[in-house]
């Protein structure tokens, strides 16, 4: 069982950068790849980024390619997103996800996330 906590969420201007970050707590953190996603009001939760338990593959939908950064301590278990250029259509509420896994694959689709957090806002004017 991993509970995860998400932080570093707010209010940015337009071509600012913010940083968000994800705390896990429970055994194994190495074992999960991890993932972050984004729902804006009246829109689909929406893959982000992800990034496998070992940290050596990493993906990005390519609304953020290029100016978001996913990573992750296992040392500290955690896992960062480091958002920068943002735009208003970045805002929306940003949630943390792990998977349970036994290979390095990238996995983008929710519905193959078991454990969540409870989200932080993230808002660009």
């Amino acid at each position: 069982q991993v509970q995860l906590v998400e932080s570093g969420g707010g209010l940015v201007q337009t071509g600012g950068s913010l940083r968000l970050s994800c705390a896990a707590s429970g055994r194994s953190f190495s074992s999960y790849g991890m993932g972050w996603f984004r729902q804006a009001p009246g829109k689909e939760r929406e893959f982000v980024a992800t990034i496998t338990r070992n940290g050596d593959n990493t993906y990005y939908s390519d609304s953020v390619k290029g100016r978001f950064t996913i990573s992750r301590d296992n040392a500290k278990n955690t896992v960062l997103l480091q958002m920068s250029s943002l735009k208003p259509e970045d805002t929306a509420v940003y949630y943390c996800a792990g998977y349970m896994s036994a290979t390095t694959s990238v996995r983008t689709r929710d519905y193959q996330y078991t454990y969540w957090g409870q989200g932080t806002q993230v808002t660009t004017r």
